[in-house]
Formats: C-alpha cells, sequence, structure tokens
C-alpha cells in the first residue's frame, strides 16, 4: 500500500495507519546496513534534489544516503551559491528543479509553509525537512520508529518532550505523531517557550521537570538555542540547565531503563549532559542510523511502493 498522498509534508496531515506504514517499512529497509553492499535498486532511473535553505549536517546527509543507496541521481543544492542568492524565487526555483526532471525535492527552509508552497507549484514529491517552527516530519518519525524498535511499542507509552518547544518543529512533529500512535505526551520547559496552543495537539504542560520526569518511560531532549536567551526568553544559559537539564542524577530518579533521546546536535551541558548522551539509556547515535532507514521508507512509499515485506530484494 503506497502513501495516499503525493508529498509528505507533516505528521499533522497522516493517518495512524500512514505513519505505521512508515514504521514498518523502515524495518527492511533497516536491514542493508548489515550488508557489505549498501545498494537497492527501486529508485534507479529517478532524480532526488536536496534543497536547504539552512544548514544541515545529519538530515541533508540522511536524506543523501538514502536516495544513494536506493539508486537514485542525488543532488545537493546550496542555496547560498546558487541563483537564490540573485533574488531567484522560491516557485521558480521549484519550476526549474522540475524542469530539470527531478522525481523527489527534499527541501528545508526558515519560513513555516515554503514545502505546501513547492508541493504545490510541482509534479514532483516534495519531502519537508523542517520548515521554520512548523515541521519535521521525517525527524519525528526516525524518533517514534527509535522508541518502537528500543521499547517495542508506542501505545500507552508516556513521552516527557522537554525544552524550547515554542521554536521546535521537532516538538511538533513529535507530538502529532506520539498523539495519533496512543502515547501520553507531556510537553515542559519555561513558561515562555511553551505555545499557547499546545494542549490543543493533544500535549500536557508543565514547566516543572520532576513532575514530567516522574512517570516517563521516553524523554525526548530538545537542543536549545542558545540565540533565545539574548531575546529575554529565560535569565540565562546556567539557570536553564539548572532547571531543565537532564543530568545522571535526574535520569537516576527516572523509571528503570528509562529512554533518552535527542535530535542533535546537542549543547552538551546545557539541556543534556555529555554523561546521560553516552550512557545506555541514549539512543542519540542509533536515531542517526534509523534517521537513513526511515527516509529510504518514505521515499520508497512516495515511490508509489507496496508492502514493506516487498522493500528488500
Amino acid at each position: 500500500m503506497p502513501m495516499r498522498h503525493k508529498d509528505l509534508l507533516g505528521l499533522e496531515y497522516l493517518e495512524r495507519d500512514e505513519i505505521e506504514l512508515v514504521l514498518d517499512t523502515a524495518v527492511p529497509m533497516k536491514e542493508i546496513f548489515t550488508r557489505d553492499i549498501r545498494k537497492l535498486p527501486t529508485l534507479r532511473g529517478k532524480t532526488m534534489v536536496n534543497l536547504f535553505y539552512e544548514p544541515s549536517t545529519r538530515t541533508r546527509t540522511s536524506f543523501e544516503l538514502a536516495g544513494k543507496w536506493m539508486s537514485a541521481d542525488v543532488t545537493n543544492i546550496a542555496t547560498s551559491t546558487s541563483s537564490v542568492a540573485k533574488g531567484e524565487s522560491l516557485k521558480d526555483t521549484a519550476r526549474t528543479l522540475e524542469a530539470l526532471g527531478a522525481n523527489f525535492v527534499v527541501i528545508r527552509h526558515q519560513m513555516a509553509g515554503a514545502p505546501h508552497l513547492v508541493a504545490r507549484t510541482v509534479k514532483a514529491s516534495v519531502v519537508n525537512a523542517g520548515d521554520g517552527r512548523h515541521e519535521h516530519p521525517t525527524q519525528a518519525l526516525l524518533d517514534l520508529f527509535t522508541i518502537r524498535e528500543r521499547l517495542g511499542r508506542i501505545e500507552g507509552l508516556k513521552v516527557a518532550i522537554v525544552g524550547d518547544i515554542l521554536h521546535s518543529r521537532v516538538a511538533r512533529s513529535n507530538i502529532w505523531g506520539l498523539a495519533k500512535l496512543g502515547a501520553h505526551v507531556t510537553v515542559c520547559g519555561p513558561r515562555t517557550l511553551i505555545p499557547p496552543d499546545v494542549s490543543r495537539m493533544g500535549a500536557e504542560v508543565t514547566c516543572d521537570l520532576r513532575e514530567a520526569l516522574a512517570d516517563a518511560d521516553v524523554v525526548n531532549v530538545l537542543r536549545l538555542q542558545l540565540e533565545r536567551q539574548k531575546k529575554g526568553l529565560f535569565p540565562s544559559i546556567r539557570e536553564y540547565s539548572d532547571l531543565y537539564g537532564i543530568t545522571r542524577e535526574r535520569v537516576e530518579k527516572c523509571k528503570p531503563g528509562v529512554l533518552i533521546l535527542h535530535p542533535g546536535p546537542a549543547n552538551l551541558g546545557v539541556e543534556i549532559t555529555e554523561e546521560v548522551a553516552e550512557s545506555p539509556n541514549a539512543a542519540v547515535h542509533q536515531q542517526v542510523t534509523n534517521g537513513v532507514a526511515c527516509r529510504m521508507a518514505v521515499l520508497y512509499l512516495l515511490s508509489g511502493g507496496g508492502r514493506p515485506g516487498e522493500v528488500v530484494a
């Protein structure tokens, strides 16, 4: 069963069965990590363009590997050296890529809604790799996949998302995905970093980290964008770390086996200590690996791929 949509723009727009289909499809995709030759013929003859208007290492490289391991021709566009620097509009760029034969356009943009504009402009499948404060759907998918892989389920789990919820597209996609799969979600952070509408998305809100961690099965720690402190949204980096930093002492008070996630890159010693990030509870490196598998699954399904069992040849 292929996806019902031409594009992947956000988890808000997917049904539970579609999210589960991606996660199920990512399982055989991950099997190619055990092969000497990591290559599938699935997207041979297809072209994928990574169009990133913001810096990225993990997401861009993950998409590039996903495309190449499925035999697509992959092109990366650095907007600083493209016609964008000359004032070319996003619509014109999208039309140019379509005229050049792009089958997939993976876009990261600082403006919320930019991938939606591209999706309406081109016939190619568009994948949102992060748009403003809106969504980052493939990050949430890899987080969901990692939770299911480590804990065996998502339904009924208690997940705490800690940090700058207000500016986080990762948080929004995770809330949508977790809620649809039956998890209980609590967001935690300074009141100034909690959006007013988050409870309507299906999450509970607390500003008390002890309350958020008390019975959590999973703690997803968000990267603190340090420039927020310059805007006066919290008093100081040290105070934020004292109140909301995930330390060994705090993890020891959590449930045994609590799973710690972080989308990276981490500000070690601020939102999470290095000791916790490298501990057996953490799945930071596993998340990166799972990101390739989940993005392969997304590309496969958007290309019209069928059941998960048919994926790996």
